[in-house]
């Protein structure tokens, strides 16, 4: 059944790639039809997911990854709408030139062909990645985790629905509802039909992805990201920052999951932090100079280097700008990192020297996000430096082809 599917898949992409715009937007605005049409329909279906993880013990961070409520379905909504109103960067010319010999180069955009998404628990993946796909010519073979098996199931079968009539090949989009493992084993062995695959979820996922895929990876890998607050930071901005990027949704891969406080204002600032962090209930783990100054248990080695998806947060002392740049270097993931300073040598510094995907100066790293970034939705938030890093949204989901114009060149 799966061989079956695949193969279809891949044949779709050679009508699919010379797709017109106007037939990929007509069936995105299928989709955000049919998801608000059925909005009871989606909710009914989660809450059985949210009623199994709530069974079965799954944290509270977690399972609020899982809901879909009206305001996430609105989400789901724009998101649809905001790719479909994008430039479809499908044939978009990245340079022309004329050789001495005549012939006239051209390098444009093409859709990479079958796009393999696994995922886990975030069920508003299913519409996100999809529609990334639709937009960029790309067919998509989406496979979600067990703990949203309900969600996706329902979104999977509403989005072939919306389909039906646009033009679009019947297997643009595949949804695989079997959650066991062994399906994942045959998606990654799968290089005669998948071009690229495109995992998010915990570290055993990844791990897995990476070991046995025979397929080019686009790794969503962990969010191990910090705030450094300098000694020229503004202390009001501080806070709110540092208690934004931990708080505002733990359970989520641009949350902060280390804080690098300068020790010419710990004294100060670490106080205030704890007592906003109460507010929250956020256990603080912190270095030796962080337990002289607040009540938090003493870090270890493993807590630079854990992401918690949770109310846990571990706090580090430092010397400058420098020791934060190493210590983010060394324990981060390349995700995302931000420093709060006032001094533009210093938020130069860690812009140029901090090895991640997003750096900010005076900003939480919860803003990194295909939508906030303005791309509609993300397939995943790449780590990594190859093909892409970031954000990835439709024109992330393109490779290059050269086309060549002569008149009867030979050699």
């Amino acid at each position: 059944m799966l061989e079956k599917m695949l193969k279809a898949a891949k044949e779709a992409t050679y009508e699919f790639m010379s797709m017109r715009s106007d037939v990929k937007d007509r069936a995105l605005a299928a989709v955000a039809e049919m998801l608000d049409k059925n909005r009871e329909l989606i909710k009914s279906e989660n809450a059985k997911d949210i009623e199994h993880a709530k069974a079965t013990g799954l944290s509270a961070a977690l399972t609020d990854r899982i809901l879909l409520d009206d305001k996430r379905i609105d989400g789901m909504i724009n998101a649809v709408n905001e790719i479909k109103a994008q430039t479809d960067p499908v044939g978009k010319v990245v340079e022309g030139y004329r050789r001495p010999n005549g012939l006239y180069i051209t390098k444009v955009k093409v859709p990479l062909g079958v796009v393999g998404i696994i995922f886990e628990a975030r069920p508003n993946v299913t519409i996100d990645a999809a529609a990334l796909c639709l937009k960029s010519g790309n067919v998509s073979i989406l496979r979600g985790g067990k703990e949203a098996i309900n969600s996706n199931r329902c979104l999977g079968r509403l989005m072939k629905e919306a389909l039906k009539g646009t033009g679009l090949p019947e297997a643009a989009v595949n949804i695989i509802e079997d959650t066991d493992r062994a399906v994942v084993m045959e998606l990654l062995k799968a290089k005669d039909y998948i071009d690229i695959m495109v995992p998010r979820g915990g570290d055993s996922l990844i791990k897995f992805c990476t070991e046995h895929s025979l397929i080019p990876l686009v790794k969503h890998d962990a969010g191990i990201c910090h705030v450094f607050i300098d000694e020229f930071a503004d202390t009001d901005m501080a806070v709110s920052i540092a208690v934004n990027a931990k708080c505002q949704r733990v359970g989520v891969c641009n949350s902060m999951e280390t804080l690098l406080v300068h020790s010419a204002i710990a004294s100060k600032l670490l106080p205030l932090l704890e007592k906003a962090y109460a507010e929250y209930n956020v256990e603080l783990r912190g270095c030796e100079r962080t337990q002289k100054i607040i009540k938090c248990v003493p870090a270890t080695e493993e807590d630079w280097r854990t992401e918690y998806l949770d109310y846990i947060l571990s706090i580090k002392v430092v010397d400058g700008v420098d020791e934060a740049v190493e210590h983010i270097n060394k324990y981060g993931s390349q995700h995302s990192e931000s420093i709060v300073t006032e001094n533009y040598t210093n938020s130069e510094k860690f812009l140029d020297r901090v090895d991640a995907a997003a750096v900010y100066v005076n900003a939480s790293t919860r803003w990194t996000d295909g939508g906030e970034f303005g791309l509609g939705a993300e397939i995943g938030i790449s780590t990594q430096k190859l093909h892409c890093r970031g954000p990835m949204g439709a024109d992330d989901l393109t490779t290059t082809k050269y086309r060549i114009y002569g008149n009867g060149q030979i050699k």
